[in-house]
């Protein structure tokens, strides 16, 4: 069954610390929650289901519900990492179709940069052996990056276009952290991470949070917010099965971007804005060439010359800065991609970047290790009459 207008987010709020050293990560969820709910025009007591990743504290969505007062019929605390929250989005909206639930509230929140801590893996089964090698997310998206050059030519450059693209953005964003453009030289000329990766194609850590609020048709016809419909919807998983199943240079959102276009009934040339998480630049180039946005092997030629600042370019992206340089809260920028594709659709992104016309976003993550294992999940979003 198609998701389209089935739901609709009538709530969509970001937070705007960036350190927060004196706030629990639960009163963070807390203020999420009073933000989104007051963006809907609506209240905790309206709230009929709840939805968090592994970012919630204590039991997760368990101990949420009880710290908000929630009484609620439906709950989901489905875990992805990165992608979590536009996976949740997409649950969100299917629970209210349903009849599961019909106001659908959505929150993140995290303090990475307070408390310096990377996500624990210390559970992960292969940890025993890769603890001692230090094997950490950089290193795998750097031998992601790597065989991307090796196999299709892409040049660090090109990289590097991606993360000039987010600086154009960002330096409208007061919240942002990294707010100064930069060039191709300054990010190819910055000390280098995990080769190819230099730190400026690495993306922020932040402390912060955000959430959105999903409901029924019913109830968004009674709201004074603009109709944001879930028009279809994709997830995937990919994994190496022992190696059997090794692509460095394909992720699983050349599974969950199809899926996603497919339910929407739009092609990729469709698009007018994409919200693409970007943990690493690299993360960035592969999935617009997975969904579909270009052929593979040529994102390096796609992002090249500008191509992704709105204005400028072909297809405007992240136009808040993204995690490269205004916030990558508790290690899952999926909800702050959902977030600022909202804001296009409603006209209210800022007006240095605000796409003309902005009908039709996509919203898409990767969530743990490029390369490695990891998930993925897409979004097409739609501004409709309901």
């Amino acid at each position: 069954m198609s998701l389209r207008n089935q739901a609709f987010i009538a709530g969509a709020w970001e937070h705007p610390t960036r350190l927060a050293t004196d706030i629990s990560t639960a009163m963070l969820h807390a203020q999420c929650a009073a933000g989104t709910l007051a963006d809907a025009g609506l209240t905790l007591a309206d709230v009929d289901g709840y939805f968090c990743a592994g970012d919630a504290p204590g039991m997760g969505g368990f101990s949420m519900v009880e710290y908000l007062g929630l009484r609620v019929k439906y709950l989901d605390s489905t875990e992805t990492g990165g992608c979590s929250y536009i996976q949740l989005l997409a649950h969100a909206a299917r629970a209210i179709a349903d009849g599961r639930c019909s106001v659908a509230l959505i929150t993140m929140a995290g303090r990475p940069r307070s408390e310096q801590i990377q996500r624990p893996r210390s559970n992960m089964p292969e940890m025993p052996f890769e603890a001692s090698l230090a094997v950490v997310n950089p290193l795998s998206y750097g031998m992601c990056a790597a065989r991307h050059m090796y196999e299709h030519g892409t040049t660090s450059e090109q990289l590097a276009w991606i993360k000039v693209a987010a600086s154009h953005h960002a330096q409208h964003n007061p919240n942002a952290m990294l707010r100064q453009v930069v060039t191709v030289e300054d990010v190819v000329s910055s000390p280098m991470i995990a080769d190819p990766l230099h730190r400026l194609d690495c993306c922020v850590v932040s402390d912060g949070g955000g959430a959105l609020v999903v409901v029924s048709p019913e109830i968004a016809r009674t709201l004074s917010r603009p109709m944001i419909t879930v028009r279809g919807a994709g997830e995937a998983l990919k994994t190496q099965r022992g190696g059997k199943d090794l692509d460095l240079t394909t992720s699983a959102a050349a599974i969950s971007g199809p899926l996603a276009f497919e339910e929407a009934g739009v092609r990729p040339s469709d698009i007018k804005y994409a919200s693409v998480y970007d943990s690493f630049t690299i993360t960035v180039l592969m999935q617009l060439e997975d969904l579909g946005f270009c052929e593979k092997g040529q994102g390096g030629r796609f992002v090249a010359d500008g191509n992704l600042i709105s204005g400028v370019g072909k297809l405007p992206f992240n136009t808040d800065g993204g995690g490269l340089c205004s916030n990558h809260p508790s290690n899952r920028g999926g909800m702050t991609k959902v977030i600022e594709a909202v804001r296009q659709l409603r006209g209210e992104a800022h007006p240095a970047v605000q796409v003309p016309d902005c009908d039709l976003a996509v919203a898409t993550g990767i969530g743990w290790s490029l390369g490695v294992r990891h998930a993925a999940a897409t979004v097409v979003l739609e501004r409709t009459d309901g």
